[in-house]
């Protein structure tokens, strides 16, 4: 039978994903932020709305965890969304308000 694999085969086969599992869990875990490992797990809450320059529909989403704003809007060309704007609050909340 040509066709039929090994029963030899098959086992070397199940070892190496075996081995090739082992190593991915052992590996570093991957993080967004290497530069920030204390970042906290996000609360999102987004929000629909119009931008100030024009009539475009935007969607503001808010990480109340971290205390951060993106505003990203959609391109219908790309079929994507696209970034308009990020602020760091606690940032904003910091500085002197100027005129």
């Amino acid at each position: 039978m040509a066709g039929k694999p090994s029963v030899r085969a098959l086992a070397v086969v199940n070892g190496a994903l075996i081995l090739a599992l082992g190593l991915v869990m052992l590996s570093a875990p991957a993080t967004a932020q290497p530069g920030n490992p204390a970042r906290a797990r996000g609360e999102y809450t987004m929000v629909a709305g119009k931008t100030v320059s024009g009539s475009n529909a935007a969607v503001y989403i808010l990480d109340a965890a971290n205390r951060e704003m993106v505003a990203v809007r959609w391109d219908q060309t790309r079929k994507s969304l696209v970034g308009i704007g990020y602020r760091n609050l606690d940032t904003d909340s910091k500085a002197q308000p100027g005129r």
